[in-house]
């Protein structure tokens, strides 16, 4: 049997807060990829757990976003539906099952279940969520990415707005440790930055 070539699509969210470095980072790495169509969809309106004034989220990170992958796989999946997908792929790794209740194979399993249930074109398909990377730790996914010669350089981690990492916030202390675990030398970190962060 052959199997006709993969059309592959990225879609990336645009919601308030996000760091335009970001952004700027998912459309390179889109194009070193060759990926055909790259959509950004704007929620301008959608908004992280430190933007908002309520004490149910204390002790969440202050990039959590509510039920984030309902939103962000119901439009990931109207978009399959336009264009004819048959397979969404998420980059969930193992550090996010821990963290999130919303990036779990449970969660991913009954949302797969419901978004065919409500799509009569993705019911068809026998549409599936895949994620390759939930059994792997960060530090697992930056050897894998390493070995492939993915081009890290091109990858963004920092939570704040800046031409360069902060090497302070959330995301920035994730990414060195993620190296530092994997012995990856990362190319963007500075070289006089060489001791771990605690």
């Amino acid at each position: 049997m052959v199997r006709s070539k993969l059309h592959i699509r990225a879609l990336t969210f645009e919601y308030n807060g996000v760091a335009r470095r970001e952004l700027e980072a998912a459309k390179e790495i889109s194009q070193a990829a060759g990926i055909g169509e790259h959509r950004f969809v704007r929620l301008p309106d959608v908004r992280e757990a430190g933007d908002i004034s309520t004490a149910a989220f204390n002790g969440m990170p202050p990039t959590y976003i509510p039920v984030r992958n309902a939103i962000f796989y119901s439009l990931a999946a109207s978009y399959a539906e336009e264009v004819g997908g048959e397979i969404m792929v998420g980059g969930h790794n193992k550090d996010d099952i821990k963290m999130f209740a919303d990036a779990t194979p449970a969660f991913f399993d009954q949302l797969e279940r419901v978004l065919r249930t409500g799509s009569t074109i993705l019911s068809r398909k026998r549409m599936r969520i895949l994620l390759p990377l939930s059994g792997m730790t960060k530090a697992q996914v930056i050897k894998r990415a390493a070995s492939l010669n993915v081009p890290l350089g091109l990858t963004w981690s920092c939570h704040r707005e800046g031409k360069g990492h902060c090497w302070e916030c959330e995301g920035c202390r994730a990414r060195v440790i993620g190296f530092e675990k994997a012995g990856v030398s990362d190319p963007l970190r500075p070289q006089g930055r060489t001791g771990k962060i605690s």
